[in-house]
This record gives structure tokens, sequence and C-alpha cells, in this order.
């Protein structure tokens, strides 16, 4: 068996759990789960400073789905677009901020969630393809589109509707594991004091936006099974 780099497998019921991807998706759980918390504990009517930032996201998110889906059924999709964004986002900075490092494994070493292609990104592009044909399914009509305009397209219409999401998964692992790997060489063979600075804040920045890219066109999907259908 061939692999790239080092893994730290645990072994589950004769199934073998990448021990990496799990601590990291665990510890990144936890700050949302605890941001969450310390900034709703005591709700004001006059909020403050963290009842206003997450109020801010949440208005976001909001603005996101009711752009992408419509306004007739957005706010049921909020709290996954919510999550989606939310945990994408933690996982990247993460990645880029936390010096995972010192973090001493059996094997390999500690990292972004997002960027292992098949334990994370790939299960969140599966998640939405589930909430997609969730959407789809629960209006009437929905099959008649893979049908349109004529039934020979019905293999390459179905299969059009799994690999859109899958492309998502793509694009998130490919950026995240490249601003990693750019910062990385920076840090330890080239200049490793003053240049890596800006390609930190230049990845800071792109992970953000992958954040956004993945919660937008997870949206714009749901909004698209959903069309012609309210």
């Amino acid at each position: 068996m061939c692999e790239v780099g080092q893994h730290f497998y645990w072994t589950v019921f004769n199934f073998q759990v990448h021990g990496q991807v799990l601590i990291n998706s665990w510890i990144v759980i936890l700050i949302i789960v605890l941001l969450g918390l310390s900034t709703t504990r005591e709700l004001k009517m006059v909020p403050g400073g963290a009842q206003s930032f997450i109020e801010f996201l949440t208005e976001f998110v909001r603005d996101i789905a009711k752009t992408q889906i419509g306004e007739k059924e957005y706010l049921k999709w909020v709290p996954y677009l919510g999550t989606m964004f939310l945990f994408i986002f933690v996982s990247n900075w993460s990645g880029a901020l936390v010096p995972w490092k010192i973090i001493e494994l059996p094997n390999g070493e500690l990292g972004a969630p997002t960027n292992d292609m098949i334990n994370t990104t790939a299960g969140l592009a599966i998640l939405t393809s589930l909430s997609y044909f969730y959407a789809g399914l629960s209006k009437k009509g929905y099959f008649s589109k893979y049908v349109q305009p004529t039934p020979i397209l019905l293999p390459i219409n179905v299969l059009e509707d799994f690999t859109k999401p899958l492309s998502l998964s793509f694009r998130l692992f490919g950026n995240i594991l490249a601003d990693e790997l750019v910062v990385a060489v920076m840090l330890v063979s080239l200049v490793p004091l003053i240049v890596p600075i800006p390609l930190i804040f230049l990845g800071l920045f792109t992970s953000g936006i992958q954040a956004l890219i993945f919660a937008t066109l997870s949206g714009s999907y749901i909004g698209e099974a959903m069309e012609g259908h309210h």
C-alpha cells in the first residue's frame, strides 16, 4: 500500500479511523461550541461586543441563504449553511494560526482538518449532496428535471448533481493544502523570518474566502434543487 506522508490511525471495531483528522475536528467543534455558548449566554436588548459579533455573523449567513435559496424557504437552511461556514472557517484558520507541530503524535502531525480531502472535504461534499437531494425531493415534480429536455440526458443530469458538490471539496482541499505547503517551505528552508508573514496573512484571507465560497455554492445548489417547485 502506498500513501503520501505519515498518518496516525486508531482501530475502532476493526475499522481504521484517521486520528489526526478526528482530533482536529473535535478541537474545531469545541471552539465553535464555546464561541456559541460564550456569546449567547446572557443576551441583552442592547448587544455588547461579543453579542454584536454573533448577531452580525447570523445576519451574514441569513443574507447568504436568502440570496441563494429565496425568501420563502431560506430560514430552515440557515443552521446548515451557518454550521458549514463556521466549521470550514475555523478549520482553515486553525491550520494557519495554531502551531500544531508542537504536539507530537506516534505518526504524522496535526493540521487543518480541511487539508484532508477524503476524510473532511469529501465528507462535507456528501453532506451538501444529501441536503441538495433532500431539498429537491421535498418538492413535487423534482425528478422531471432529469429527463429534460430529453430522457437521453438522464445519466448526465444525475451525474451532474453528484459532481457539483464534489468539485467544492477539490477546490477547498487544494487551496488549503497549497497555503500550508507554501508557508511550510518558506518557514523551513528559505526565508524563515520576514517573507512568510505576508503569506500567512494571505492564507488567512483566502481561507475565509474558501469558507464563504463553499457555503454560498452549497446554498446555490440547494436553491437550484428547489427552483421552480416553490
